[in-house]
């Protein structure tokens, strides 16, 4: 079973490295080895990998940027997603995609479910509902996981931007009117084959024909979130407390600050409301992800024990 991975280099890219069956032979791929803003590129390489699943977890993800970008936006958020469901279609490969809770204009005022009213209010949304569309239209058989405030342990995330502030600086502003589930990569990547698994039963037995046929049967659009809800305030809360519990990490700030998403400038418009409902996932494949400040602790935990082993 060959599995191929792309954006390998990025949060959920590189957990799904991870988290995928010793049974599968992963080839993971970087921009430089696969550039989804290339079309012609894209079909190339599926012919010469000749993958059995395709995992697409590569995005264009600079929100603000995107608003400058769209054409380098909508390339890869939007045509690379349809041009590897219709070639993943013509080869039979089943495929799996992510999206974001950006489709959304966060005005509801419960938790989304995936039948909502779509209505994007940034670039980098219209480019990604663009592509769950050309997904699903490709005839690929697929599944598409719409997740929200992804982290992980590397750089360029929310918790790491808060323990950078946390150590510099006595006051940190933090939006407090902004609400959703703050989700770890790794469970994002666990979510995924325990999705897959629950499709295609034992990975031992996993074929190309078997996950496309289990996919076209249970596969679709699922929201993929943690329990729990929380505001970016409220995320940066628990980073500090459990920072400041440890340690492994160096916490000089004294306020913490909670302000209105207006009194934050930033080039893109983003959701009141990023609340995702992962009910018809669990009702569906069983899969349910943990309460989101359980990945904050593992998150955090996994970090602090990296940095005291570059300590020794």
């Amino acid at each position: 079973m060959k599995v191929l991975v792309t954006g390998r280099s990025g949060q959920v890219g590189r957990e799904l490295v991870r988290a995928l069956p010793d049974v599968a032979e992963v080839i993971a791929t970087r921009r430089d080895e696969l550039d989804l803003s290339r079309p012609h590129e894209i079909v190339r390489r599926l012919h010469e990998l000749r993958p059995d699943l395709i995992i697409n977890a590569a995005a264009y993800t600079a929100v603000d940027r995107a608003e400058e970008e769209p054409d380098e936006a909508l390339a890869v958020n939007a045509h690379a997603p349809r041009i590897l469901g219709e070639e993943a279609a013509r080869m039979g490969v089943p495929v799996v995609h992510y999206s974001t809770d950006y489709v959304f204009d966060g005005e509801k005022a419960a938790p989304y479910e995936e039948a909502d009213r779509t209505a994007p209010l940034n670039v980098y949304g219209r480019t990604k509902l663009l592509g769950e569309r050309g997904l699903r239209a490709s005839g690929a058989a697929h599944l598409i996981f719409r997740v929200a405030w992804v982290y992980g342990s590397g750089p360029a995330n929310f918790l790491a931007t808060m323990l950078k502030l946390f150590a510099e600086r006595d006051t940190v502003r933090v939006v407090a009117d902004e609400l959703g589930a703050p989700t770890w990569s790794r469970d994002i990547a666990r979510g995924t084959i325990a999705a897959l698994r629950a499709v295609g039963g034992d990975p031992r037995g996993w074929t190309r024909s078997r996950l496309a046929s289990a996919l076209r049967e249970r596969g679709g659009l699922y929201h993929l979130a943690p329990a729990g809800e929380t505001s970016w305030y409220g995320f940066a809360a628990e980073i500090r407390r459990l920072a400041e519990a440890s340690d492994a990490f160096t916490t000089r700030v004294s306020s913490l600050v909670a302000i209105p998403a207006r009194e934050w400038p930033s080039a893109a418009r983003r959701p009141r409301n990023s609340r995702l409902s992962s009910g018809a996932l669990a009702s569906a494949l069983g899969v349910r992800l943990p309460d989101w400040r359980n990945g904050v602790e593992s998150c955090l935990r996994e970090i602090a024990a990296t940095r005291e082993v570059s300590a020794v």
